[in-house]
């Protein structure tokens, strides 16, 4: 296991005085309003290894993403380029770069698990059973996945998934739970039904309130009375035609990290709401009080706070749809860029429930934006892809900044938005490094 020590932590505590710590010239004691001084200016230039050319707009405590660590890593079977977060569930995500594709391959998708696994025996996989059943459940049945296959229409659909937590890593001070960097996202094609049509077949009660799961895999205790996880979604959202049961991936059988034979899929809201190895669909007539539903688990605070502050369980909100957020997916962070050439430069960009409606790139953190090409989403919940190319006035280090705007009007934060204990929902502005030379 490799570990590089980054300076994420000294920039949080005090950034003035890291941009001062950097390697290079003494620096005076000349106090920065805002942005580097001259001698922090030299000394982060040193570390860069070339000049800023924009650094008059490079706001004070700004780590450069060329400069920020990497977290300790390891590789996972089947999942190549990934890096691994945790081997205890099994928790890995995507670097920006390897989401490039269009539609993403199962090999490309991040992995996020509450519990360990279930093996599978797939010659028995006829006898799998999902049953529907709840409070709020009309006729209580249970089906196969033949049954499922055969009684209801199936759709393909491209829908996005990311976790809730992706981002994590930037807030300070640091959140219990995976550091995500920003690669606990993808968008693969799903094939199944609605889930609307299944409810429909079995019923809802006038008193619905929320539809929830329950699945296969084990708590890490191993105590088999217990559950890792069992969330769920208001009525409104599992009836939308989005909503699934799938049990394929881009046209394949599900991938066993990925929910095999059978899954949930509630595109747009925190990827926790979307279970895998599913058994069990509850129709309750209240809000659903599984594990990971209580609590703060997957929730913020009602209000904002001030960083650190202990929020009490009754003050916090549970997380519904997701906020509008993009990533630069080529070229790589840290390329080398001569001089005079034009840099293609494309991503994705996804909002939630919504959908996005602009997105522009920056070149002198933020003081500026270039309107860069959407294409629209190839089905509603898919992510959205941009792409641009960007003309350098002179060599030096340069961040290439993504900033999407949804179709409300919401747009993503230059910075870090408010903090809250969990480290949920960072969609600050994606950032990349580029050396321009000669």
């Amino acid at each position: 296991m490799k570990h590089k020590q980054g300076i994420r932590q000294p920039y949080a505590q005090n950034p003035v005085t890291t941009d001062h710590w950097l390697p290079g010239p003494e620096a005076n004691t000349t106090t920065r309003r805002g942005f580097l001084s001259k001698s922090s200016l030299i000394a982060m230039s040193v570390a860069l290894g070339t000049t800023i050319p924009f650094a008059k707009f490079m706001p004070a405590g700004l780590i450069p993403i060329a400069l920020a660590e990497t977290d300790s890593a390891l590789e996972q079977a089947g999942k190549d380029g990934l890096i691994v977060l945790n081997d205890r569930p099994i928790n890995a995500e995507t670097p920006a770069h390897l989401l490039d594709d269009k539609i993403t391959p199962a090999t490309r998708l991040f992995v996020r698990n509450n519990g360990i696994p279930p093996v599978i025996d797939q010659t028995a996989i006829h006898q799998w059973k999902v049953d529907i059943e709840g409070e709020s459940c009309v006729s209580p049945k249970a089906y196969s996945i033949d049954e499922l296959k055969t009684k209801f229409e199936a759709q393909t659909l491209q829908l996005q998934m990311e976790c809730g937590g992706n981002g994590r890593s930037e807030y300070y001070p640091p959140a219990k739970g995976n550091q995500w960097t920003n690669g606990a996202i993808g968008c693969p094609e799903w094939t199944g039904i609605r889930l609307a049509d299944v409810l429909a077949d079995c019923g809802i009660k006038d008193d619905a309130v929320y539809v929830a799961y329950e699945s296969a895999d084990k708590h890490l205790s191993g105590d088999p009375t217990k559950l890792p996880i069992s969330r769920g979604v208001p009525v409104h959202k599992a009836m939308e035609s989005e909503s699934m049961l799938v049990w394929a991936m881009n046209g394949e059988p599900l991938p066993a990290l990925h929910g095999y034979p059978l899954r949930l899929i509630c595109a747009g809201w925190p990827g926790s709401v979307s279970g895998k190895w599913l058994t069990k669909i509850l129709v309750r007539n209240q809000l659903h009080d599984g594990p990971k539903m209580t609590g703060q688990s997957y929730r913020i605070p009602c209000k904002p706070v001030a960083p650190g502050t202990a929020v009490a369980d009754d003050d916090m909100c549970i997380i519904e749809s997701m906020p509008v957020k993009s990533i630069v997916t080529f070229p790589k962070s840290g390329i080398s860029h001569n001089l005079g050439e034009s840099l293609a430069i494309r991503g994705h960009a996804w909002a939630g429930d919504q959908s996005v409606s602009e997105l522009h790139t920056s070149i002198d953190f933020g003081a500026t934006w270039q309107t860069a090409i959407l294409d629209k989403p190839v089905n509603r919940l898919a992510w959205q892809h941009w792409h641009s190319s960007i003309h350098f006035p002179e060599p030096g280090y340069y961040e290439i900044w993504a900033r999407a705007v949804d179709q409300n009007g919401s747009s993503q934060p230059m910075v870090l938005p408010g903090w809250n204990p969990r480290g949920y929902l960072n969609n600050a502005c994606h950032r990349i490094a580029v050396k321009v030379m000669v």
